[in-house]
């Protein structure tokens, strides 16, 4: 190889040489330029671009269950594999009906076991929704600074299964029946989008599922009110040694008669209902006003930290706090609701007490129990 070959091969290896070193530090001087803004932005109150934030995760927490071996993987494979010729619309459809028929029929199954192992169950769903919360913030953020976005509390719920089983399921059938009817109508009939922060909640789906729980809890209302194994509060029977799931129904479970408003007597003078089924008309409004305005706060969350879902537990559905944002407040509010228009002391609340008095009131209540049975 001759001198001048070499010379020039010199000369080209250290012209790309400076070329790269100026193209870094040009890139260098474009970020430290943008982070100077963004800060200068910060400082005056200016909102800052996508562009100028740290790049987020696109994918939830909780998406590498399905890579883990021994995970639904293979399951997701084979059943995408199968879908592949149908529109992805109807896909995801297939796929989120799939599951939620083995999702409700496992809560048929848990409910069956009883009250216990619904109460237990309910912890474990706690816990599963607080750790997928804070998943989001090791990933994305890299911080543990979050626990104070969402306050999880199963005592609601719990306290709700202690008053009747009623209590739990009704309210909880309540948002799922929401839920799956007001994505049936925006399925079908969907074309007015409802915000911003969930395109694909329509006010179709949202009209469309609210009459549908208002018709749907009023039939539950009355098939639960049937049954002493949901109305019956939870209280232990010393005979039975055990909790007692038979009782003598509350005034609130029991069939009454009411005249119909001269209006509809017409139709019919009198009308046989338990009173429960016109408490079920307010649960199933608020259910119905809930439901959706649950999923803005998550959706827009999620938006914020630009994930699709909180995870992937659930295909079809994401993570647990997708399926249980509205939940909690439905619990929350069953909870009021009872304590300030539907409890009735059982007589063995009343018993207890009554034994938790001293002596000398307990005197002071026989006697004023007395008095009033003789009047």
């Amino acid at each position: 190889m001759s001198s001048s070959t070499i010379a020039d091969t010199s000369n080209l290896h250290q012209r790309n040489v400076e070329r790269d070193i100026n193209t870094n530090a040009t890139r260098l001087s474009n970020s430290e330029n943008k982070k100077a803004a963004a800060a200068a932005a910060t400082t005056i109150g200016a909102p800052t671009t996508d562009d100028d934030m740290e790049p987020l995760p696109s994918q939830p927490s909780g998406a590498h269950m399905l890579n883990e071996p021994g995970s639904l993987q293979n399951y997701m494979q084979y059943l995408e594999g199968s879908l592949v010729r149908f529109d992805p619309r109807w896909r995801n459809w297939i796929i989120r009906g799939i599951f939620s028929f083995i999702m409700i029929a496992l809560f048929g199954k848990l409910v069956a076991m009883g009250p216990l192992v619904v109460s237990v169950v309910i912890l474990l769903i706690q816990v599963k929704c607080f750790q997928e919360i804070i998943n989001i913030g090791y990933v994305v953020y890299k911080s543990h600074n979050l626990p104070w976005f969402r306050t999880l509390s199963c005592h609601q719920m719990i306290q709700n299964i202690c008053e009747g089983m009623i209590w739990f399921l009704f309210p909880v059938s309540l948002i799922i029946c929401n839920d799956i009817m007001a994505y049936v109508f925006g399925f079908f009939y969907g074309r007015t989008p409802l915000t911003k922060l969930s395109p694909k909640k329509t006010w179709e789906g949202f009209i469309g599922g609210g009459i549908s729980t208002l018709i749907v809890g009023f039939v539950l209302a009355g098939i639960f009110s049937h049954y002493q194994f949901f109305v019956c509060p939870l209280e232990y029977d010393e005979e039975l040694e055990g909790i007692s799931t038979s009782c003598i129904p509350l005034p609130l479970f029991q069939k009454t008669t009411y005249l119909m408003p001269r209006p509809f007597s017409f139709l019919k003078r009198t009308l046989e209902l338990y009173p429960f089924q016109l408490h079920s008309l307010i649960l199933s409004l608020f259910a119905s006003s809930i439901g959706p305005f649950g999923g803005f706060f998550a959706s827009g969350f999620k938006r914020a930290f630009r994930i699709k879902d909180f995870a992937a537990t659930i295909p079809g559905h994401g993570g647990f706090v997708d399926r249980f944002d509205c939940q909690i407040i439905m619990a929350l509010f069953t909870n009021v609701y009872i304590s300030t228009f539907a409890r009735v002391a059982s007589p063995n609340k009343l018993l207890q007490q009554v034994l938790a008095l001293t002596p000398e009131n307990r005197d002071e209540f026989l006697r004023l129990l007395r008095n009033y049975i003789k009047e």
